[in-house]
């Protein structure tokens, strides 16, 4: 493999990386704060991929599409938690589970019967259509960059809200300790709800950058949610460092092994073997990292309660 290939498939792992972190940052900060399980995000996710396709269509702008989208879906994610995640605070984990999981299949359901069955496609703006050349003869997907560098201005801006601002400070208190920051008088059902439109609003952002390469489609969110798991777990939860770092971590290691697995199985055995093996092991790699990671960390590489 040459030097450019590898580079390609550098540049998508951090790309999926980072829209990893997007899911994780609104997961992780509900896990942590609330000590509340929601199977349900990634159904978020789901949905305003779908309102970004529906939007965009009927504005005729991708941008126009994606704003409506995440305004619609935060409002969504606000809904869910007062009529809904509010009355679940106070039973335990199987509670949340099974309603969550109620809700992801009301959701695909209500998906199926407004969209169709059928996958929806989601352009990418004509604006970045072309690929942009970064290196002599290297050539990259300009809307590829963009996602990079939303993901990174998110990252950045988190990391401003969480560590500069007062509302921070209140994240903060909350994921360290959530009794405690009841007991200073902080207004913890304002806090709950504004994460959830937070979370919401960045399920949105990443369903309509990812929709545009991937296919819009129902339970979309199921299989990203997983992968949203395992990187608060291996970053450690309530932690918006450790959702960054274990969203690179988990985007470079599955880009990466699909890519150069295969390869190097031809190496040792049959081609037909190794064509195989290889997709498969690729995908054991990222459950391998999450456990020595807990094998040596068991809370997370940054755990909020540290």
């Amino acid at each position: 493999m040459n030097i450019t290939l590898l580079l390609e498939h550098g540049l998508n792992g951090l790309q999926f990386g980072l829209m990893l972190f997007l899911l994780a940052a609104g997961l992780t900060l509900i896990f942590g704060i609330m000590d509340f399980i929601n199977l349900a995000h990634g159904s978020l996710y789901m949905a305003g991929a779908y309102f970004a396709a529906s939007f965009t269509g009927m504005t005729g702008s991708f941008w126009q599409g994606l704003l409506a989208a995440v305004i619609a879906t935060a409002l969504l994610g606000v809904i869910l938690e007062v009529v809904v995640f509010r009355h679940l605070y106070q039973r335990d984990h199987l509670s949340h589970v099974l309603a969550t999981f109620a809700l992801i299949l009301i959701f695909n359901e209500g998906a199926r019967m407004i969209w169709g069955a059928q996958p929806l496609m989601l352009n990418i703006p004509p604006q970045l259509s072309r690929p942009v050349e970064l290196l002599p003869d290297f050539f990259y997907s300009s809307f590829r960059l963009f996602i990079i560098a939303t993901g990174l201005a998110v990252a950045g801006l988190l990391y401003f809200v969480v560590t500069k601002t007062r509302v921070g400070m209140l994240v903060r208190a909350g994921a360290s300790n959530r009794e405690m920051a009841i007991t200073m008088g902080i207004n913890i059902k304002l806090v709950f709800t504004l994460l959830f439109a937070f979370g919401a609003a960045l399920c949105a952002i990443a369903g309509a950058l990812l929709g545009s390469i991937l296919a819009v489609q129902v339970g979309m969110g199921e299989s990203i949610l997983i992968l949203a798991f395992v990187v608060i777990v291996i970053g450690g939860i309530g932690s918006i460092r450790g959702a960054l770092v274990g969203a690179l971590l988990v985007g470079l290691v599955d880009t990466l092994s699909k890519t150069l697995l295969p390869g190097a199985l031809k190496l040792l055995m049959p081609l037909e073997m190794a064509a195989n093996l290889g997709p498969a092991l690729a995908s054991i790699l990222i459950y391998v990292l999450m456990a020595a990671v807990l094998f040596y960390k068991p809370q997370g590489l940054f755990p909020a309660r540290g």
